[in-house]
């Protein structure tokens, strides 16, 4: 699930909204 984290990682930097979203799925996944 590391290329999924480095994805969501890069997108929540696009994006900056992502951020809050991608916390979430790390909290969730653990």
């Amino acid at each position: 699930w590391v290329a999924l984290k480095a994805f969501s990682l890069a997108k929540s930097l696009s994006t900056g909204n992502s951020k809050s979203f991608f916390v979430q799925q790390i909290q969730r996944l653990e």
